[in-house]
């Protein structure tokens, strides 16, 4: 190699090679600042392009967990009403059995007419009022309603309807019931141990959609987790590992640097070559 005041070959190869160095540095502080080993297309296309595209299915499960999670809700609801229902119900069946007592007499057979009442008015109530964020599985105003169950939305999870409103197919016990005469008493009986067994029925099949939305909720999470999984071994950093690559590339850094100021300070030997 001839040596020149003009072409530092050394410096120039040294030069190179630090900024390798400070190049791969570089990209290893930002894995070590974003936790990422791939941040954008730059860094590896098809990795990317698949991350990102299992970033959008994991927002698009995210909003069929939102509306699972809605349905959910509304049959909560629905059965807790429901429940009630069934033990005002029952309390009802205790006074109509009492009413049918011959023997009371006008102001007993009032008493437990005025209760009767009471319980009717409780069981409407409790109709109306099993509504979430609009929707009402048992005061007959829908039929069904549709949740989305998949990331395409192109599944669905139907929710059916129980209309138990009073005087109906399945609360056959009306509004306008009284059980103030025996003969009022025994016809209140007969609707009543009817809808006893039919609001029953009628409450199991919402349990039982209710547990079906549960567990398709549970596998959505699940399914989320995932994917979320898999995203992170695609794109995360091994901290530990770019931990050891940091400190290494920054001992080559330094050594780089000392190479360059040594590599630099070779042409001052062609003035000891001109000394007399």
């Amino acid at each position: 190699m001839s040596t020149s005041v003009h072409t530092n070959t050394s410096a120039l190869v040294a030069l190179q090679n630090l900024n390798k160095t400070n190049d791969k540095l570089a990209d290893v502080q930002n894995r070590v600042n974003t936790g990422l080993k791939v941040q954008g297309a730059k860094d590896n296309a098809s990795v990317w392009a698949i991350a990102q595209g299992q970033r959008a299915d994991v927002g698009a499960l995210g909003a069929v967990k939102m509306s699972l999670d809605r349905a959910s809700s509304i049959t909560d609801v629905a059965l807790a009403a429901g429940e009630t229902i069934s033990d005002l119900l029952n309390q009802l069946k205790e006074k109509v059995v009492a009413a049918k007592d011959a023997s009371l007499d006008t102001a007993a057979r009032n008493a437990l007419n005025a209760d009767y009442k009471a319980i009717v008015k409780s069981i409407r109530d409790a109709i109306s009022n099993a509504e979430f964020d609009g929707a009402n599985l048992l005061d007959g105003s829908v039929a069904s309603i549709r949740f989305i169950a998949n990331a395409d939305a192109d599944s669905f999870i139907t929710l059916q309807a129980k209309n138990l409103t009073m005087g109906g197919a399945i609360l056959e016990v009306t509004s306008t019931s009284s059980i103030n005469t025996l003969t009022n008493a025994t016809n209140a009986l007969t609707a009543l141990q009817d809808s006893i067994t039919q609001v029953n029925a009628a409450l199991g099949e919402i349990g039982s959609q209710a547990k079906q939305i549960e567990q398709h909720n549970r596998f959505v999470s699940k399914l989320i987790d995932s994917l979320e999984t898999g995203i992170g071994n695609l794109v995360d950093a091994d901290l530990a590992r770019e931990s050891a690559r940091l400190q290494a590339l920054q001992v080559q850094q330094q050594l780089g640097a000392q190479a360059l100021s040594i590599a630099n300070t070779a042409p001052q030997i062609i003035l000891s070559l001109f000394r007399s």
